[in-house]
């Protein structure tokens, strides 16, 4: 008897007449595949009893509002699912995660604000994605790689205002793309999909239509024709400046300062990462005000607006790597420089110094510093910048008490070039 309801109990889940929905209509496909067709059916919620071999599961035009966590769980093999035209405003994260042989999803015409873009990380054999007609306003980055197989996708009509670079390199099966008819803002954050779009392969569909809604110079115009001219990547360079040499040997004083002349458009932004034995620092932005007040924690390391880096007193334990970094919306651009004090236990190339002849008739001036040349740097390079012994103490009494009559006029003789 028991062996008996067993048989029965198996057959209910294999057979697609007994375990189907009595709101659908379920049927075998020539390839195999069960179709459950759920469709136009005034459903407010995913019906309940699919069998778990159903591969096709259609649920347009109904009534759904919300897709919980478990709204799938009876169905692990879906291939395709059908959800447009409904209602849904909410989807739980985790409810397409457990469907790994998931080929085709289509959301559309539906009302989300948000989605589940984790829930993208388990499905690497996605070929159709449609999200398009929704309210979504962003994309994370990242939130589309690992699709490898993804051939279509459909963000068009929504409210997207930009699009994280790089948003679509991590696709290399796309062959269509919808995107119009979005409120982009054609700033240099977006001019990497005019770049990208330009040197794909992919159909980019209704790219006419793909329009810029700001900034009001480029309203209505298409996002392929956001000029190149506002829009450049940025360069930087390093140079250390250069002043006269005292003739005292002694360490007291010794100020290193990096300058970092950058270019772009729009205006880079430099920040400095700064790597020695004992300590990794990152500065964002200038740590000494217009007024010659210094941020707190900003003390050690001296940032200048104009790009300039000065170390008061600089000793061994900040030997190290000094990079600048330049940002803006269109890209990134780091210079490096590796820097040993003379003398050290390792010595390293050294850099020219200034011209001992500087500013007498003939001689050579080295008013805007010496140019770091990355190709011909070597695996250290030296940098020793000697104030004179007035000055050198000077800065070195601003660097242990900062006071503030002292400390503008040593960052004046500093900067002066």
């Amino acid at each position: 008897m028991r062996r008996a309801l067993g048989v029965l109990a198996l057959l209910a889940l294999l057979s697609p007449g007994l375990a189907c929905p009595s709101l659908c209509s379920c049927s075998a496909k020539r390839n195999g595949r069960l179709l459950a067709e759920c469709a136009y059916r005034e459903l407010r919620e995913v019906p309940r009893g699919l069998s778990p071999n159903v591969t096709i599961l259609t649920l347009s035009a109904n009534r759904l509002s919300r897709l919980g966590r478990a709204s799938l769980a009876e169905v692990p093999e879906l291939q395709s699912l059908w959800l447009g035209y409904n209602h849904i405003s909410a989807v739980e994260p985790g409810t397409f995660s457990r469907l790994p042989q998931l080929k085709n999803l289509d959301l559309s015409h539906n009302r989300l604000v948000d989605f589940p873009w984790q829930d993208l990380r388990g499905l690497g054999a996605l070929q159709i994605l449609k999200l398009s007609n929704n309210r979504l306003s962003s994309l994370p980055a990242g939130a589309l790689s690992g699709l490898r197989e993804l051939r279509s996708l459909w963000l068009n009509d929504n409210e997207l205002t930009t699009l994280a670079r790089g948003t679509f390199e991590a696709l290399p099966a796309l062959a269509q793309l919808q995107l119009f008819r979005n409120p982009f803002n054609c700033s240099c954050k977006l001019f990497w999909l005019k770049e990208w779009a330009e040197a794909t392969s992919a159909v980019i569909s209704g790219s006419g239509s793909t329009l810029c809604a700001a900034p009001p110079r480029l309203r209505g115009r298409p996002v392929r024709d956001i000029p190149g001219e506002l829009c450049v990547a940025p360069t930087a360079q390093l140079t250390y400046l250069s002043g006269s040499r005292g003739d005292g040997e002694s360490r007291e004083g010794l100020t290193l300062s990096l300058h970092c002349s950058v270019a772009g458009s729009p205006p880079p932004e430099i920040h400095w990462q700064i790597r020695t034995a004992a300590r990794r620092l990152d500065i964002h932005g200038p740590t000494v005000a217009r007024d010659g007040g210094v941020k707190a924690g900003g003390r050690r390391f001296l940032a200048f607006k104009n790009g300039t880096v000065a170390i008061p007193d600089f000793g061994k334990e900040d030997e190290g790597t000094y990079t600048c970094l330049a940002i803006n919306d269109v890209g990134t651009r780091d210079v490096s420089v590796n820097v040993a004090l003379s003398g050290s236990g390792n010595p390293a190339e050294e850099l020219p110094r200034d011209d001992p002849q500087a500013g007498q008739p003939g001689g050579k001036s080295c008013s805007k510093g010496d140019e770091l040349d990355p190709s011909g740097m070597g695996e250290k390079l030296v940098i020793v910048y000697r104030l004179p012994k007035e000055v050198r103490s000077a800065a070195a009494a601003a660097a242990r008490e900062f006071r503030p009559g002292i400390w503008p006029l040593v960052l004046l003789m500093l900067l002066l070039w």
